[in-house]
């Protein structure tokens, strides 16, 4: 069963969906489980494996639905009376704790565009854990020879990201060669379930692009999630520099302690004299 649940849990995380697995730690006196059983609670509130019965397990579910939640760890500690040993088919009760820890989706980072900036940012994202993909029409620039460990495709903007499952856990940047390609790349990017899209660029130019996707009539709250310019305000300027910008910005909205930077908030400002 423990194969099992190690298997499943990487499908879960290629997925994107959020899981909690349960591990006995310590027991005294009679439990039904031994020591290093494991249960696997998926986000659908179905489960893999035990870790006890069912009193023990009820509370281990209701602790992993937090855990989930908060993506925090937490300690579960059941003493079984009397009724609950019988039960279980045991003489007599005893005390099962269970570590409940958060299994969080495999992050993948989508990069829209494979110059300079595209690779300086897959090189910096790449130990970090995140799984790169790069996406570039021209066959010169999206080489697997400029992306080593990435995903690349060569493929119009327009149509790259339809053959990729974009889900909650997906962030992607477009750091495309131009305006035009900006902005193709943007209309298809902010559609997507991703939880974050990111542009490069001056105001200026971001104002231009998410202004002309309104009037096409793309809804507002879809550009709720646009962060632009990219990257935490650290003063960088070369690609390089940006890219650890970049990489900040995304580890910080992955914990959770991302606030968008005064550069970022003209977005919002946008959205709120579109819907005037």
């Amino acid at each position: 069963m423990s194969v099992d649940i190690y298997e499943r849990i990487v499908e879960l995380r290629r997925a994107g969906r959020r899981a909690a697995l349960a591990t006995i730690v310590r027991r005294i006196g009679s439990t039904p489980r031994k020591d290093h059983a494991k249960m696997l609670i998926l986000d659908d509130g179905t489960s893999i494996g035990s870790v006890g019965g069912g009193c023990v397990e009820a509370a281990v579910w209701e602790a992993a639905q937090a855990v989930m939640t908060e993506n925090r760890a937490r300690m579960v500690k059941y003493e079984m009376n009397d009724e609950d040993a019988e039960n279980e088919g045991l003489i007599c009760g005893g005390t099962v704790e269970v570590f409940v820890e958060p299994l969080l989706p495999e992050p993948t980072l989508i990069i829209l565009g494979a110059g300079h900036l595209g690779r300086a940012i897959s090189d910096v994202a790449q130990p970090l854990g995140f799984r790169v993909t790069v996406i570039d029409d021209r066959p010169s620039f999206a080489s697997p020879e400029r992306f080593p460990g990435a995903t690349v495709v060569c493929q119009p903007f327009e149509c790259g990201l339809s053959a990729f499952s974009v889900n909650s856990q997906t962030f992607i940047l477009v750091v495309t060669r131009g305006h035009r390609h900006d902005q193709i790349a943007l209309e298809h990017a902010i559609q997507t379930p991703a939880r974050y899209v990111g542009m490069v660029g001056s105001r200026r130019k971001i104002g231009i692009i998410v202004t002309n996707l309104l009037k096409k009539g793309l809804s507002p709250d879809l550009f709720k999630k646009l962060y632009a310019p990219i990257g935490l305000d650290i003063g960088s300027e070369t690609p390089e520099e940006i890219a650890i910008s970049v990489a900040a910005e995304l580890i910080a909205i992955q914990k959770g302690n991302h606030k968008r930077t005064q550069k970022q908030e003209f977005v919002l400002k946008l959205l709120e004299q579109s819907s005037d």
